[in-house]
């Protein structure tokens, strides 16, 4: 159960503050801010990607109420890799105050520079590689290099007067990555031997026994997939995930095929990666979508975005025939992601639609087509043994992870009372060795629909959801409340309630009357008469046809 909110003491001087706003209990919306001294430090500002019961919401965003009247008091923002659910917040923080300075790896800044363009941003940029030791304020700060599905990533020391606490941000220990970039554990080491004070680790796959699967062993797999596929082969991936479009351009070279990338993110992310030397694309295998049209579909590659489902993105266009490639009999299509939580149902709705097109579907539940970002619980336990943390706090997983990962941490040594399992807005204080749960903040969703941000409320969506399952009845009255008449109505019309409207004639006289009655009782308010009406129509409906219907009454008074 939910901590219920209550609210942290005043933060004593030399005592650092912690406190997520995103990324705890789920995946996704990561953001934590750290508090000294009247200062803020805020580490990722990421986005959550909406569920089945959110009908059209298109991102979840941080809830910020906690720091949103001190925005002067951030010396930083420090992103730890490129993925969306760590830097795709940014532009509505920096909407708000767009000089907050942004630091990050050379792929996470252009990244996110290429973003807030779009936005019509230009940010603050403070660029760090791993080793680098720059101070921001009361935070001096050390970058680490880790690996993770998206190159550049890193994990950050936070030296404070309070203490040393280390965040992971997303890694995991590849240790024949692609780009040969490991996760430093000498550094983790070294900053162990100096004293860690609290260590935020990445939970996400930490009910996994042992190590995470080498990205290198993905190429084979892929390059034997399109060599026996005898049409088109789409791939489907995050359009950041440039490990594996590398890994795609490489075997599509190697079975003579061209590769189109689809998708607006795909291109965009892939160019950049490509100029900055992160990307290396093969000599004339990638060609424009325009310029596709006349190559056999046997030598062709479409790389695309919606390997999760996504409504709008290039995967679900082409289920629904709605998209300029089409996908039929003797085509392969390869879903390279993992499964997010609470995108299940979205993903098995596209393979089934895939496959009664006719396609031939590989995903990772067939075949080994792709491999976690994140780290296992071998590899958290490796990691626990060479910092030897004080205070553990598992960050960015389901509950489910959290305390998977905290029960990792305690088996390596680290005390169950020195283990916090934080919520979002849980409040925890750094001093003197010790982290402590303090306080717990009310933390809201902010729904992004449209161009509007956070005006959407969970009764809006409730609203939305009664609509698309139940349907809508709509019951309109003119009356005359001087004389406490009816002058017209009441008519019902009903929407997706799967009823004639002449089915509701048996309703009509007990509406008039309960509107004559409530007249005659001195009720003039339209708004009152109105709820009568929802009263009335709603038991009526609930009882006689086992519905629960949104009733829309009106009631005009002439």
């Amino acid at each position: 159960m939910p901590n219920p909110p209550y609210a942290p003491p005043k933060l004593k001087k030399g005592t650092l503050r912690i406190t997520p706003l995103g990324g705890l209990g789920e995946v996704g919306r990561n953001m934590t801010v750290y508090e000294i001294d009247g200062k803020l430090l805020v580490v990722d500002c990421g986005v959550l990607f909406p569920e089945e019961h959110q009908p059209g919401v298109d991102l979840i965003l941080p809830d910020i109420t906690l720091i949103e009247d001190r925005l002067q008091d951030i010396v930083a923002v420090v992103l730890t890799h490129g993925h969306e659910d760590h830097i795709g917040g940014v532009p509505y923080l920096l909407k708000r105050r767009e000089d907050i300075p942004l630091v990050g790896s050379k792929l996470t800044l252009a990244f996110i520079e290429a973003k807030l363009k779009e936005h019509r941003i230009k940010p603050k940029t403070h660029l760090v590689a791993e080793d680098d030791r720059v101070k921001f304020g009361p935070f001096d700060l050390e970058f680490i290099a880790v690996n993770h599905s998206i190159p550049d990533a890193l994990a950050v020391a936070i030296r404070t007067d309070a203490g040393m606490v280390i965040g992971t941000g997303d890694f995991k220990m590849d240790q024949l990555p692609l780009d040969g970039r490991i996760t430093d554990l000498r550094a983790f080491a070294r900053l162990g031997e100096e004293g860690v004070d609290l260590f935020m680790t990445d939970s996400t796959n930490a009910e996994v026994p042992g190590f995470t699967a080498l990205e290198k062993d993905i190429g084979p797999v892929l390059e034997r997939v399109i060599e026996k596929s005898t049409g088109k082969v789409v791939v489907a991936s995050f359009s950041s995930h440039v490990h594996r479009v590398q890994q795609v351009l490489d075997a599509a070279s190697k079975n003579g095929r061209r590769v189109v990338l689809l998708g607006r993110s795909m291109v965009r992310n892939m160019k950049i990666a490509s100029d900055l030397g992160f990307l290396n694309v093969p000599e004339g295998v990638l060609v424009d979508l325009k310029k596709s049209a006349d190559i056999p579909d046997h030598r062709i590659v479409y790389m695309s975005t919606g390997s999760q489902g996504e409504p709008m993105a290039v995967l679900s266009r082409m289920v629904n025939k709605e998209h300029q490639v089409e996908v039929g009999e003797g085509d392969t299509v390869i879903l390279a992601s993992s499964l997010i939580p609470g995108n299940e149902n979205s993903v098995f709705r596209i393979i089934n639609g895939l496959m009664k097109l006719g396609a031939n579907v590989v995903h990772k539940g067939n075949a080994n087509v792709h491999v976690s970002g994140h780290a296992s619980a071998g590899e958290l336990m490796y990691c626990y043994n060479i910092v030897r943390p004080k205070n553990v706090m598992p960050i960015h997983g389901e509950y489910r992870h959290l305390i998977a990962n905290a029960g990792v941490a305690i088996e390596t040594g680290v005390p169950q009372n020195r283990t916090i399992i934080a919520e979002n807005g849980t409040v925890v204080d750094l001093s003197d060795g010790v982290a402590r749960e303090v306080g717990q903040l009310k933390i809201d969703f902010i729904y992004v629909d449209g161009k509007s941000v956070g005006k959407v409320t969970d009764d809006d969506l409730r609203d939305r959801r009664t609509l698309a399952e139940e349907g809508f009845i709509s019951v309109i009255t003119v009356v005359e409340t001087t004389l406490g008449q009816i002058v017209s109505g009441p008519e019902i019309h009903a929407k997706g309630v799967a009823e004639a409207d002449h089915v509701f004639d048996k309703i009509k006289p007990q509406v008039a009357d309960a509107i004559e009655k409530a007249m005659k009782e001195g009720v003039t308010d339209s708004h009152a008469l109105q709820q009568v009406v929802r009263r009335t129509v709603g038991r009526w409906v609930g009882t006689k046809l086992r519905r629960k219907a949104m009733i829309v009454p009106v009631v005009v008074v002439v």
